[in-house]
Formats: C-alpha cells, sequence, structure tokens
C-alpha cells in the first residue's frame, strides 16, 4: 500500500504511538505527581497500618479499622511535622530580618586561608559569595518561612492536598486487589510477566521510600544535633534545609552543605572548620554506610546516570522531576531486567537478585 512494506508502517505507528503517549503524560504531569506522592504516602505508611491493626479488635470491620489507624498515624505525623514547621519557620524569619545586615558586616572569609595564587581575588570570591547567599535571602527562606503555602501553590490547589492522603488511604486497603484486576487483564504467559514486574515495582518503591525518609531524618538529626553542640547559628533551620535537601539526590546534600556552611559564616559564626569537618565526615558516613545498609540493591544507579536524571527531571517538571527522576530510572531499569531475562515469566513472581 502506497508503496511502503507493512513492517514499516507497524514501526511507524508504533512511535506514533509512542510519542502520543509521552505527550499524554506531559500533559497530564501535574495529576500524576498527585497520585505518584499518594502512592509514595502509601507505600511509607502501609507497615505501620498493617502493624498496628494487629490491635485492633477483629469484631470491628476491617475497613473501619484501616480508617481509624490510618487517620490517626496521619494525625500523628501532620503534628509532628507541624511542631517542627513552625519552629523552622520562626527561625527563618528571624535569619531573613537579619541577614542583610550580616552580609554588610561580615566577611565570610576572613577566617579562611587561602593559597598565595588565590589571595587577589578574595574581594572577588567574596562578592561571589555574598550574591549567593543573597538569593538564598530571597528564594529559599521565604518559602521556609510561609512553608504551607508554596506548598499548596505547587500542587494546585487546597483540594490537590486533601487528595493524597484519601489516594494513599485507597492504595493502602485496595492495592493488592489493584494489582491482581491490573494483571488478569492480560492472558497467560504474558500474565505472569506483568506480576513479576509489578511484584519488583513495589518492592522497589518500598525500599525506596523508606531508605530515603530514613536518610532524611537521620540527617536531620545528626546535623541538629551537631549544630546545636557546636553552637552553630539556627541549628533547626539549617537542619531542615539539609533534610529537605536530602531528598533530591547528589545535587540536594551538596547544596544543603553550602548553604550551612555560608549561613553560617557570613552570621560571624567562628568555628567555620568544624562544620566542613563535619560534613564531610557525614556525608562519607551516609554515602558508604548508611545508604548502602538502607537502599536496596535495585535502586543502585551509576552516579553519571543519577546526574542525567535530576538535571533532565528539573528541565522537564521542575523540583517534582528532580526527585521523581531516581525511582522511573530504577524501575525502568527492573523492567528492562526483567523483560531481557524473564520474557514470558508464568511462574509465581521472584524479586530480581542483584548481579
Amino acid at each position: 500500500m502506497f508503496g511502503l512494506e507493512r513492517r514499516t508502517l507497524y514501526v511507524a505507528w508504533t512511535l506514533f504511538a509512542f510519542v502520543l503517549v509521552l505527550a499524554a503524560i506531559y500533559s497530564m504531569r501535574r495529576t500524576l505527581v498527585i497520585f505518584t506522592l499518594a502512592l509514595f504516602l502509601a507505600h511509607l505508611l502501609n507497615p505501620m497500618v498493617r502493624f498496628a491493626q494487629r490491635f485492633v479488635p477483629r469484631r470491628a470491620s476491617p475497613t473501619v479499622a484501616l480508617a481509624i489507624v490510618y487517620v490517626l498515624l496521619l494525625g500523628i505525623m501532620t503534628v509532628a511535622v507541624a511542631q517542627v514547621g513552625s519552629r523552622v519557620a520562626e527561625q527563618a524569619s528571624l535569619l531573613a530580618s537579619k541577614l542583610p545586615a550580616a552580609m554588610q558586616e561580615n566577611d565570610p572569609l576572613k577566617v579562611v586561608p587561602l593559597p598565595a595564587w588565590l589571595e587577589p581575588a578574595r574581594e572577588k570570591l567574596t562578592v561571589v559569595l555574598k550574591e549567593r547567599l543573597q538569593d538564598l535571602n530571597q528564594q529559599v527562606l521565604p518559602i521556609l518561612s510561609t512553608a504551607g503555602a508554596h506548598i499548596l501553590t505547587g500542587l494546585g490547589s487546597l483540594l490537590s492536598v486533601i487528595l493524597i492522603p484519601v489516594l494513599s488511604f485507597l492504595f493502602v486497603k485496595d492495592g493488592a486487589t489493584m494489582r491482581d484486576e491490573f494483571a488478569n487483564l492480560f492472558q497467560e504467559p504474558i500474565r505472569g510477566l506483568v506480576k513479576g514486574i509489578m511484584h519488583d515495582l513495589e518492592q522497589l518503591l518500598d525500599h525506596y521510600i523508606r531508605a530515603l525518609v530514613l536518610l532524611a531524618i537521620a540527617t536531620l538529626l545528626f546535623y541538629l544535633g551537631f549544630l546545636s553542640i557546636a553552637g552553630a547559628p539556627y541549628p533547626l533551620l539549617l537542619a531542615a534545609i539539609a533534610c529537605i535537601l536530602e531528598f533530591i539526590p547528589v545535587v540536594g546534600p551538596l547544596v544543603g552543605s553550602v548553604v550551612i556552611i555560608l549561613v553560617s559564616a557570613f552570621t560571624g559564626y567562628a568555628h567555620i572548620w568544624w562544620i566542613v569537618a563535619f560534613l564531610v565526615v557525614y556525608r562519607l558516613f551516609q554515602d558508604y554506610v548508611l545508604n548502602p545498609y538502607l537502599m536496596s540493591s535495585g535502586v543502585e544507579i551509576h552516579p553519571l546516570l543519577v546526574l542525567f536524571g535530576v538535571f533532565a527531571g528539573e528541565e522537564i517538571a521542575g523540583i517534582p522531576g528532580m526527585f521523581f527522576a531516581i525511582p522511573l530510572i530504577a524501575a525502568l531499569r527492573l523492567i528492562v531486567r526483567r523483560l531481557s531475562f524473564h520474557p514470558y515469566h508464568a511462574s509465581p513472581p521472584q524479586p530480581i537478585q542483584s548481579d
């Protein structure tokens, strides 16, 4: 037909359908972000919900018991985050009010010995540091001071924030049923392959979300403890910034360390090298002890691919894109491995072992 082979038409149609799917995904990215956050929250709360249900009377309806436990856990988490968030906002407002004057009065490099060849550029380096801290004062601190409003703006509306816990409850309640119904749409032996892929993805999300939250909590506690003992200014604020940035792979921890050093230097803290030494030691401890221990082998990705995913995600969807890039790459990796090594896996799904 029209001088085109059947195979050529098939390839062209496949490419067109693939591009169409990508365009649809991009146009629905805000909705997908909401559903993905709900799925992440469900994976985070699911173990706690299942554990707490053991103490619920058996005569109670399973759905009612699940709802009660879920609401209680969500309420406890919300209150805890709100208590910390209010103190962080207070320190952010205080720093924002004092930072402009501190930037004019203090020279952050006066206690830093520079090499002889770099000494002539000391003034220029000071100007660059002040410009970077001015960006912090104008962008990051206002966001922390009014974090609730910015979260609502970023997700679109108050309705979106309400939907996330509701959707996550449905994922916790009917997740297994939805997975089975989706797999039953396919015939054997494809059904076994689909179940294997879904099992791999579920294991990936479980390990990734819990590990990421534990790493962020560890960062908050270690940073808060050290900065408080060392007498650094605004310890809770700086620890909270580092904790939040921990959710952005590679780039986030680096930016958090730079922010801590700049704020400490410009507010006149006299022991900058203590902070630098702590940041280096903690980063080595996390990268070589905590991270390998908490992260599953299925989440391990080459650093170059991590950087590519982070920057590409930022170009496509901003901050949410940076956060979702790594689990998406890891999920694609698991799918490709399942398709490559178990193309028509009909047996009960088993997690793929690391090479």
